[in-house]
């Protein structure tokens, strides 16, 4: 498959395998929403990792090469508002990635980069990663102007994990970036030999496991949904869903717990 989904203890992993430069294509958008699916609701999992197979690319982006159907008037417009009425059909665009990059998500992911990052590889690093580890050949763009497609910005939300100025840089020029260079603007947290990528991927994901699986969810679920709201509200949500936790919680234990660690409990 060229998607490969596989768990380990608590850690979820995510691989692109789909040859030279792991270009994604329908069936893999599919895989890897039903992937994702399977993440969330499984309360054993607490992290993930998104990675690929081999040294040359993350993932090159989607495969122009891949002959989409051919559709024609009412059949191209239901098409648009009924990407995939049948799971049975099959995949095509636009189609899963869709599904993909709508899929609320409340568990972390990291990303583990090698080589080329481009395009709906970029766009997906972007949307389904929260920390990001980038080996010292990665390089990372999104291209798509240059074929006269535009919308990437909008499509991985790139204004939300880079200053203003750099992301215009990025989607208006095509122009891919280096490693450092993503590690200057904030793009990635780290940058590490290739060898020592996924590695540090499972370090990190590792300190993140040693918490509880609740407190990681209501972290997540509050980041992600108060990027929408105004400070009143994000404060409410924070708010309710702290005292959520500590009502289904043995307070006195999580206390004892926090004294060990030398946190006052609150």
């Amino acid at each position: 498959m060229p998607l490969i989904y596989e768990t380990d203890g608590e850690v979820a992993t995510f691989t692109i395998d789909n040859g030279k430069v792991n270009p994604l294509n329908p069936e893999i958008h599919k895989q890897l929403y039903k992937a994702l699916d399977a993440f969330q609701r499984d309360r054993s999992l607490k992290i993930g990792i998104l990675t690929a197979k081999g040294d040359r690319a993350f993932s090159a982006g989607d495969d122009l090469k891949t002959r989409r159907k051919p559709l024609e008037g009412e059949d191209r417009v239901m098409r648009h508002f009924y990407p995939h009425t049948n799971e049975d059909d099959e995949p095509n665009y636009p189609g899963w990635e869709r599904e993909v990059l709508r899929m609320k998500r409340f568990k972390p992911i990291i990303g583990a980069v090698k080589g080329w990052c481009l395009g709906q590889g970029m766009i997906y690093l972007l949307h389904l990663t929260d920390m990001r580890i980038a080996g010292k050949t990665a390089k990372f763009g999104l291209p798509e102007i240059a074929y006269g497609m535009g919308g990437a910005a909008g499509m991985a939300r790139i204004y939300r994990h880079l200053p203003r100025v750099e992301a215009m840089r990025l989607v208006l020029t095509g122009d891919a970036i280096d490693a450092n260079e993503a590690l200057r603007i904030n793009l990635v947290n780290e940058v590490v030999d290739d060898a020592e990528v996924l590695d540090r991927a499972k370090a990190l994901a590792a300190r993140v496991t040693r918490h509880p699986l609740m407190a990681i969810r209501t972290e997540m679920e509050i980041f992600v949904r108060c990027e929408d709201l105004d400070s009143d509200n994000a404060y409410a949500l924070t708010d309710h869903m702290f005292r959520l936790q500590r009502v289904v919680s043995d307070t006195q234990n999580w206390d004892v717990d926090f004294q060990k660690k030398g946190v006052k409990g609150g």
